[in-house]
């Protein structure tokens, strides 16, 4: 039994136990939401970093695009290769081009200016043959005679005359436009007897005209199509020229020869289109191009010009989308069907950049291969690096090493087919995409790597297989300069007279672009050939001449004779 104290004190420490168990429970209860609390804390840390990571890409990523810019607005436009440490600048030049494999210029493969160290300057090497002076003894010849004063040719001694003797002779090339009036007479006759079956009068026909009833011969048209497509000029510009020569003409009179003339270059281009399509190899890009007049379900004139480049044809086609249906559309492929294919089982393979729509061609359409161009893939590098300065070195080694492969290439595009030098040449390019390759995948693995530079070795990796296509057809270019080049013209235009006013001009624009360029092609003269090729026209009625006809002006069936010809004609133009 408990004495009167020590049940109140046994009490008391009961009351305090209970007290502190309840405080127990309450800090178990803390402890968890705490813990819970922390959990979450956890979470958002790493949704925190996560997300510091993102914003720093979104950084580099938009510093490397106003390097980019900037270096576009006020930077020169060739992609040199930077300076290595210590200030010595590496082989600068075009991937492919002489200058960046370090050749002469005359296919000889690695030597020169990349063997010792410095950059090859342009335009003629000293200690090179040169070419001498350019013939020009094709062109008419206007004589003039020099003859002295006829008093310095009596002896001031004696009176006796000189005795000739011989002649002294220079040259020089004159340049003239001669604008003129063709005036075409008829004289008629009239019948001199009463008789029935006789006519009353006789005339010879009317010339025949490329435009009926018009007044602009065809070698004008000629003229005025080669001045605003082959050279890029406005039709105003061309007024004032033609005006400068003493001939005055309203814009809208060229223009509507120009539209006349439309119809007559549509089915040469076709035929150009027709073979161009057929190919096994081609170059596309494109680049957009307005057109002003609006379209239904159009919002705006944003067009674009898409370019082909086959082996002896280019094709050009202003489109208003840029999707890989007007690709689908030029090679005859429908990509609706379960299964999009090249009519007739043939294979293709294009060189382009890393545009969507011709992922679209080589992933979904079979017989189609990409073959991505590395002059862009080293472009990425080049662009890190002007962006990330950090990133120099890096971006030195990569250009060192995409250089080595062009160098390789080239003397592989070189050699004799079938050759030893071809079979050397074949392992020194696999020998330095090897490079590339075990490069790639050991810093890939580099955790530490830069975002920058793990972006651009992503895409690297992301695109191998086109990459490296090439290796399975000698022939296949690395780049596709070659496209990249027929699009200077338009480009030019484009910054002349800003587009297309009309869908038919757009139209023009595409034909008269795919007709001088295949002539270019085959080093014919544009003037020439289509000022032939617009006086069949005009034999034809002033509209296209028949298919017979027409196959005589296709570059690749026309006979020698006729090609040469069409290459040079005395007293006009240089080719």
């Amino acid at each position: 039994m408990w004495a009167g104290g020590g049940l109140a004190e046994a009490l008391r420490w009961e009351a305090e136990a209970r007290r502190w168990q309840v405080q127990a429970q309450r800090l178990d209860g803390d402890n968890v939401a705490l813990r819970a609390r922390v959990a979450a804390l956890d979470g958002e840390n790493v949704a925190l970093r996560a997300r510091v990571a993102e914003l720093e890409g979104q950084l580099a990523a938009v510093q490397e695009t106003a390097a980019t810019l900037a270096r576009r607005l006020f930077g020169d436009s060739s992609e040199q290769c930077p300076k290595q440490p210590g200030g010595r600048p590496q082989p600068q030049g075009e991937p492919g081009s002489a200058e960046a494999d370090g050749g002469d210029g005359d296919g000889g493969g690695a030597g020169g200016a990349r063997a010792s160290g410095r950059r090859r300057g342009r335009g003629q090497q000293p200690g090179s043959r040169g070419h001498g002076r350019r013939d020009y003894s094709h062109l008419p010849v206007e004589e003039v005679v020099h003859e002295p004063d006829p008093e310095t040719l009596v002896c001031p001694a004696c009176g006796a005359g000189y005795a000739a003797f011989g002649e002294e002779t220079c040259e020089q090339v004159d340049w003239q436009v001669v604008l003129r009036r063709v005036v075409h007479r008829r004289p008629t006759y009239r019948r001199g007897c009463g008789c029935d079956e006789a006519k009353g009068v006789v005339a010879a026909p009317p010339p025949p005209k490329p435009i009926p009833k018009g007044r602009f011969t065809s070698g004008f048209i000629a003229r005025l199509l080669v001045a605003k497509f082959g050279y890029g000029l406005p039709v105003h510009r061309v007024v004032g020229l033609l005006a400068s020569e003493g001939a005055s003409f309203a814009p809208g009179a060229l223009c509507g020869v120009l539209e006349a003339t439309a119809g007559l270059l549509a089915p040469l281009a076709a035929a150009i289109a027709e073979r161009n399509a057929q190919g096994s190899h081609l170059h596309i890009d494109e680049t957009s191009w307005k057109v002003f007049e609006p379209l239904a379900g159009k919002a705006n004139n944003r067009w674009w010009c898409w370019v082909f480049v086959g082996a002896d044809t280019t094709v050009f086609a202003v489109k208003p989308g840029r999707g890989a249906s007007v690709v689908a559309e030029h090679l005859g492929i429908d990509l609706d069907a379960d299964t999009p294919a090249l009519p007739d089982g043939r294979a293709l393979v294009v060189s382009s950049d890393f545009y969507t729509p011709y992922q679209r061609l080589g992933r979904d359409v079979e017989g189609v291969a990409n073959a991505w161009c590395w002059a862009h893939m080293r472009r990425y590098f080049l662009r890190a690096g002007q962006a990330h300065a950090d990133l120099a070195q890096w971006t030195a080694d990569w250009l060192e090493r995409i250089g080595g492969l062009f160098t390789a290439h080239r003397a592989w595009a070189l050699a004799p087919a079938g050759s030893a030098a071809e079979a050397a040449a074949s392992q020194t390019v696999a020998a330095a995409v090897a490079r590339i390759d075990t490069a790639r995948h050991a810093q890939a693995a580099d955790a530490g790597l830069a975002p920058a530079a793990a972006k651009v070795l992503a895409t690297l990796g992301r695109e191998w297989g086109g990459l490296v296509a090439f290796l399975e057809q000698r022939g296949v270019p690395l780049d596709n300069n070659s496209a990249e080049r027929a699009l200077r013209g338009p480009v030019v235009a484009r910054k002349n007279c800003y587009g297309s006013g009309a869908h038919w001009s757009a139209k023009l624009a595409a034909d008269a672009w795919t007709i001088l360029a295949t002539a270019a092609q085959h080093g014919l003269n544009p003037t020439v050939w289509l000022g032939a090729y617009l006086d069949a026209c005009a034999a034809a009625g002033g509209k296209p001449p028949p298919p017979a006809t027409l196959a005589g002006f296709l570059p690749w069936t026309a006979d020698a004779a006729t090609l040469t010809a069409w290459q040079h004609t005395p007293g006009g133009p240089s080719p």
